[in-house]
């Protein structure tokens, strides 16, 4: 599990079920005040917060409050003028034309499982069956003969609709042992559960496997579920992580918008297992 204990900043995290709620809305800055709230993804929210700490550091009369809820919650609060700026973890659809875009890393999204599951690679249908309850058993897919405990996400959240988007199917054709919200419920549940399937952010994957915590990145139709195929465009399901503002930014967020998307800004991005907005 990642640890942000030393960030500077006040970091909220909201569950998904409670982001919607009147209490869970932060207050807007009023204009005399250099504190900027951004609001949205829990996948690039660990990404806002390293940005907002080393900004902080460089301007300390800045104040930047990131707090989590989906990307349907940056949206909803951008256009409500509740946040500053929205982080999206998806293309913006024509709906959302009425809203700008900062594009300030990529990623992917991939299957994971259990760190001793022996399935190393699933086919576009597998996953398919597997989610819609035709596998209903690790061994029809080459693993051992247990129940496969399927893990999905919640409403809001731009994971599940880039999911649905690859699979082509509809969220009421899913089959879901579990509801899970942001990156870290789904791969904490899959660690402590070796029967689990999710899918999840490959930065945050990636980054967590790497530190220790149990859990697979599945191979999809033999391609390997990496950061580096996400860079070089091998890998079938990626996505682009936005800050998203609506209008005229004030002086303020323009400043932090602008900081966010600096090139010297790449080891914060690869550093959280992420692909550089600009990268090749």
């Amino acid at each position: 599990m990642r640890i942000y204990s030393t960030l500077l900043i006040s970091w909220t995290l909201i569950s998904s079920l409670s982001a919607c709620g009147p209490s869970s809305k932060p207050e807007l800055p009023s204009s005399e005040t250099t504190r900027i709230t951004v609001t949205g993804s829990s996948t690039i929210a660990p990404l806002a917060a390293e940005l907002a700490k080393k900004f902080e550091t460089e301007h300390p009369e800045f104040r930047i409050d990131v707090q989590t809820g989906g990307s349907s919650r940056g949206i909803s609060d951008v256009r409500s003028s509740i946040a500053h700026i929205g982080m999206v973890s998806r293309a913006l659809y024509e709906s959302e034309s009425d809203l700008n875009h900062h594009l300030i890393a990529r990623d992917g999204v991939t299957i994971i499982a259990h760190g001793k599951n022996p399935v190393k690679n699933l086919s576009r249908q597998q996953i398919i069956d597997i989610y819609t309850g035709k596998i209903r058993n690790w061994s029809m897919v080459g693993g051992d003969d247990k129940p496969v405990t399927v893990v999905h996400k919640a409403e809001g959240r731009s994971t599940l609709e880039v999911f649905l988007a690859y699979t082509k199917l509809k969220n009421t054709q899913i089959k879901a042992d579990s509801i899970i919200g942001d990156n870290q419920q789904g791969l904490k549940l899959v660690a402590n559960n070796p029967n689990a399937i999710a899918y999840v952010s490959i930065g945050a994957a990636e980054y967590d496997a790497a530190h220790g915590l149990s859990i697979k990145l599945i191979d999809l139709d033999g391609i390997e579920a990496s950061t580096q195929n996400v860079r070089n465009g091998r890998f079938p399901i990626t996505r682009d992580l936005n800050f998203v503002t609506k209008g005229n930014p004030s002086e303020a967020t323009q400043r932090f918008l602008e900081f966010a998307v600096r090139e010297y800004n790449q080891n914060i991005v690869e550093g959280l297992g992420f692909v550089a907005a600009d990268a090749p």
